[in-house]
């Protein structure tokens, strides 16, 4: 990872043609820029580290009941254990920034991955709720800093390449998402029935995913920031509150999460309860998280290439309001389309990720956008899914809760549109 701070150095201009021959007879060869090798370790490390950033939290919602009875877990515990991703993402988020500063973003991930294979191992055998608990935290902070991180890698591994790398650990999270939400029921049941088995089995993933980080941490001084880009916490803390650019990012990003927390979690029993079979249901929630796969690869490489992103993203907002419309007059008659149209507006995350990428100049701004944009963003999703629940319990029918869906989709719209003006967070600093 030496080859990132020389390739900073010869950015900004450390050494000229005119450089005495002495100067130049020292310079090591590296100052030109990552070898192919060490491009295609980061880029198999990107994939398999956004492989595992959501099976942790889609194995356990496939597998809630049977973990509730084994566990003898209340249901008000229950519910408070589909709130804790969100919050844990918020929470243990605002840490990577001090962390990447001190150890290296690789170095890091590397630790975020460990950090998942241990509580995914250790939460099957746990014996009580509290235990569960913890070890599904402990998992949960390894996915909250990598979260933060993996644009920041894009930024300082792949400058030139920010949209197709961004795409591509996108469409890779997508797939983990949607593969442990369809394969681990069939997994379960072909390791005996044992729920502990199913959620445990993703600790495989997870230990791979280590592997293509060792090699970039092993020499420590790589693993720290490059001078060029490095700067003090609080200047740079007090730049990224004081920047609209970074608080529209961030409540998009935020309302982008809330749609998406309240699809997951509640468009199966919508359908259900307009008539469709559980099974149906099920399915349908599948096809919604399998449209991320294709075009979380595609999105962020045409929004790159864009100077503004706001047409993107009141396109989406269009296939929300139009999905959610169609939820609200003919839930079950048009169920494909609306699923579809959700599927399609829920990529907005890969947008919000890869804006995240454009918004800042250097690294180091990255890091501190990444990381304000996301643990705020989370915070505002917390309350999203219950309130639906809320208003649907309360009011009897889907037709209140779908109204609110459809009306956060217009501030969405607005802060996405001024999240993707053609500026940086150093402009407005």
């Amino acid at each position: 990872m030496r080859d990132e701070e020389t390739t900073d150095q010869t950015a900004t201009g450390t050494l000229s043609p005119g450089a005495p021959a002495a100067t130049r007879a020292v310079t090591p060869a590296p100052r030109s820029g990552p070898t192919p090798w060490t491009l295609r370790l980061v880029a198999i490390g990107l994939v398999l580290t956004a492989l595992n950033l959501r099976p942790a939290i889609t194995s356990l919602g496939a597998l809630l009941e049977e973990v509730r009875d084994g566990l003898h877990m209340s249901g008000s515990v229950a519910g408070v254990l589909t709130s804790v991703p969100p919050l844990c993402f918020a929470v243990f988020g605002v840490m990577a920034p001090r962390l990447a500063r001190r150890f290296g973003p690789g170095a890091v991930v590397c630790a975020g991955m460990a950090a998942i294979t241990a509580g995914l191992v250790i939460r099957p055998l746990v014996g009580g709720t509290a235990g569960f608990l913890a070890a599904s935290a402990l998992a949960l902070m390894g996915i909250a800093v990598s979260n933060v991180l993996m644009p920041v890698i894009v930024k300082r591994w792949f400058p030139d390449r920010v949209g197709s790398m961004t795409g591509l650990y996108s469409m890779a999270l997508a797939l983990g998402t949607s593969l442990a939400a369809a394969v681990t029921v069939p997994l379960t049941d072909a390791m005996g029935g044992s729920w502990k088995a199913g959620l445990g089995i993703w600790a495989v993933l997870a230990a791979a995913a280590i592997l293509p980080w060792l090699p970039l941490v092993r020499n420590r001084t790589a693993a720290h920031e490059p001078a060029s880009t490095a700067v003090r916490p609080q200047a740079q803390e007090l730049r990224i509150t004081r920047s609209r650019t970074a608080w529209a990012l961030a409540c998009f990003f935020g309302l982008q999460a809330t749609a998406a927390y309240i699809t997951m979690g509640w468009m199966p029993q919508i359908f259900r309860d307009a008539g469709v079979s559980a099974g149906t249901a099920g399915v349908l929630l599948a096809v919604t998280m399998a449209m991320g796969v294709p075009l979380a690869f595609v999105i962020p490489r045409v929004a790159a290439r864009m100077r503004t992103q706001g047409p993107i993203v009141v396109f989406l907002g269009a296939c929300g309001l139009t999905g959610y419309a169609g939820l609200y007059l003919a839930p079950s008659g048009g169920a494909w389309a609306w699923a579809l149209l959700l599927g399609i507006s829920n990529c907005a995350f890969p947008l919000a990720l890869t804006m995240i990428g454009m918004r800042a100049r250097s690294g180091a701004g990255v890091v501190r956008l990444s990381a304000f944009a996301q643990s705020t963003g989370y915070l505002i999703s917390i309350p999203g899914p219950l309130l639906v629940g809320v208003l649907y319990q309360h009011s009897g029918g889907w037709g209140v809760p779908i109204a609110l869906m459809a009306a956060l989709m217009v501030p969405q719209m607005v802060m996405g549109v001024l999240a993707g003006r053609d500026r940086t967070i150093e402009d407005e600093s």
